[in-house]
């Protein structure tokens, strides 16, 4: 499997993310946004985490222009898998390749900590190795999470199985760090084939950093190829 990592001013998540699928068993290539071609092997493309311009305007106002976004939006409309993370999610939100918006928490400050999701949906590629109703423990780390879609939108989310992802607590009920609408931590495009979230998966790959629940995500894609 290819998995192409996109790279903008402000990202940090890159190599991480690189490091994830590369244990994995994935080969890997990371393109700087000025870029205006992606690999034509690319299995996988990844939007990696961060502070894409030093989210200045909106989070991912600004990366949503660079050159390589034609190429992505391009990709992505003939049916080719995109995971957007963290920045990466704003990113696919600003450029209009998965509904709704990213805004500030509602308690206005940072948050960075493990958290608690349950999945929702597992009838995508990103999740099938997981069942509807687990629990998994990944990492977030974001300012501008909280989700946010107008109730039309959400009743459009609920009914094609968009929402992947809920922030809850161990046993799976409700606790949202971040004010999102109904909890909301991930979704995807009716066609499954983008999918955006904000915690970080590709920190959750061992152990000993506190959880390899992340582990089963991403493993869903390379089994996909």
């Amino acid at each position: 499997m290819k998995v192409t990592i996109l790279q903008f001013p402000g990202t940090n998540c890159e190599y991480d993310t690189e490091h994830a699928f590369k244990e994995l068993g994935a080969d890997t290539q990371i393109v700087w946004h000025k870029a205006e071609t992606l690999p034509s092997d690319t299995d996988l493309l990844v939007v990696a985490g961060g502070f894409s311009y030093g989210d200045y305007l909106r989070s991912g106002a600004i990366a949503r222009f660079s050159p390589v976004m034609k190429a992505v939006t391009e990709y992505a409309n003939a049916g080719g898998k995109v995971l957007g993370i963290c920045n990466g999610f704003q990113v696919l939100t600003e450029a209009g390749l998965l509904p709704g918006a990213l805004k500030r928490n509602d308690g206005l400050h940072f948050i960075s900590k493990h958290h608690s999701l349950k999945v929702e949906n597992n009838d995508n590629i990103f999740l099938k190795k997981l069942n509807n109703g687990d629990v998994v423990n990944i990492p977030i780390a974001h300012h501008d999470g909280n989700y946010f879609i107008d109730s039309d939108g959400l009743k459009e989310l609920h009914d094609n199985n968009q929402v992947l992802l809920t922030y809850s607590d161990e046993k799976g009920n409700i606790q949202n760090p971040n004010g999102s609408v109904d909890s909301i931590a991930g979704i995807c495009n009716k066609e499954k084939n983008v999918f955006g979230l904000m915690p970080h998966p590709e920190r959750a790959m061992e152990l000993i950093l506190g959880s390899d629940h992340g582990i089963k995500m991403l493993e869903g894609f390379l089994e996909s190829c």
